[in-house]
């Protein structure tokens, strides 16, 4: 009888310690997986505040200057084609983060022009609308880098959590893909205004 309860209670205990396991990786990793959700919602906010400055930006430079329509007319679409990609938090690929990159990249790319351009136009560089719109777009973009690194940071975290053993071998959790730089992204353009 003694035996008995000593198997009964040693048989408690280690289904008590596999569910304490499971129980914590499964919440850690829920934890974790809503950090990367919640760093993507910021970063897509800060991404937003840019696509959402662009319109007033382009009506301050067509009030103040006959202006390139094509310069316009470029970034205008790249907004368009930003504001058409959404990506779910909980379903983020590799494939999926890299087509919002470069739609965003586009967006940056046509903007860095339209800036470029702006230095032919003396009366725009002197326009109070447009000063104000190029500081909040310099602090926007800003606010961006700082939240994409932040991602980074807490994807790194889940996908080192995730990864480890034996909570590799146990459980299939996929990783989260990590923002990364594009081509030429380490140099920064010249902008003389």
């Amino acid at each position: 009888m003694k035996k008995l309860l000593l198997s009964g209670l040693g048989l408690i205990v280690v289904v008590f310690f596999i569910y304490s396991y499971y129980k914590s990786n499964y919440n850690g990793e829920v934890k974790l997986s809503e950090g990367v959700s919640s760093q993507w919602s910021t970063v897509g906010v800060a991404y937003q505040k840019r696509l959402d400055l662009i319109p007033n930006l382009v009506t301050t430079v067509k009030m103040a200057a006959n202006f390139e329509k094509s310069t316009l007319v470029e970034l205008v679409e790249a907004r368009a084609k930003a504001t058409s990609i959404q990506i779910n938090p909980q379903n983020l690929s590799p494939q999926a983060l890299s087509q919002f990159t470069q739609a965003q990249e586009g967006v940056g790319s046509a903007l860095s022009r339209l800036l470029v351009t702006v230095e032919n136009y003396p009366t725009l560089k002197a326009n109070q609308n447009f000063l104000e719109l190029q500081a909040q777009l310099e602090g926007v973009e800003n606010r961006i880098a700082v939240e994409r690194r932040k991602f980074n940071e807490v994807t790194k975290e889940y996908n080192t959590f995730v990864r480890q053993f034996p909570r590799s071998f146990l459980f299939k959790w996929a990783t989260k893909p990590y923002f990364e730089h594009s081509q030429g992204a380490a140099v920064a353009p010249k902008i003389n205004l």
